[in-house]
């Protein structure tokens, strides 16, 4: 079974909290990641600063679209609300809700997807499994199926340091 947790902002997001997938497949392989910077300069950590909800918030990029992420380490993969899904393309006709995802809301279901590339600050990272949630939620969350496959990050008290 693959735990995913959500965690609410300020008032400003509803706890989905204790996501949970019940049933269907799960690949979480090492890709490439693509280093931001110029040729030959190494590795540039991205750097996102705590905001005043105290969460970790990161503008993406993903398949040459933005999406706006609450960071959570906590959630074993990335999840996208269906708005974001309808922005990135996909179009729930085409998704398969064949995943059960228990939430505090009750159960609801999930159609995996894979993702081109996410980039976070330039930190890229290719082939990334998601989740779009049936179930309307407040906002997409970048969880441990992109962070998992950075070589680290660490939370500090004023930021989040994601390392290609």
């Amino acid at each position: 079974m693959i735990r995913y947790a959500a965690v609410a902002a300020g008032g400003a997001l509803l706890a989905i909290g204790g996501l949970q997938v019940l049933a269907g497949p799960a690949s979480h392989a090492r890709a490439d990641v693509a280093l931001r910077g110029s040729e030959g300069s190494g590795p540039e950590p991205a750097r996102l600063a705590k905001t005043p909800d105290g969460h970790y918030w990161a503008d993406a990029q993903v398949d040459g679209h933005a999406v706006h992420f609450l960071i959570d380490t906590g959630a074993s993969s990335v999840f996208l609300t269906a708005q974001d899904a309808r922005r990135l393309g996909l179009e729930r006709a085409g998704l398969v809700f064949d995943q059960t995802v228990r939430t505090v809301g009750g159960d609801s279901l999930a159609a995996h997807v894979k993702l081109g590339s996410i980039s976070v600050n330039g930190v890229r990272i290719s082939d990334v499994d998601a989740l779009v949630i049936e179930r309307d939620m407040p906002s997409s969350l970048l969880g441990m199926s992109y962070l998992g496959r950075l070589s680290r990050f660490e939370a500090t008290p004023t930021s989040l340091v994601l390392d290609p």
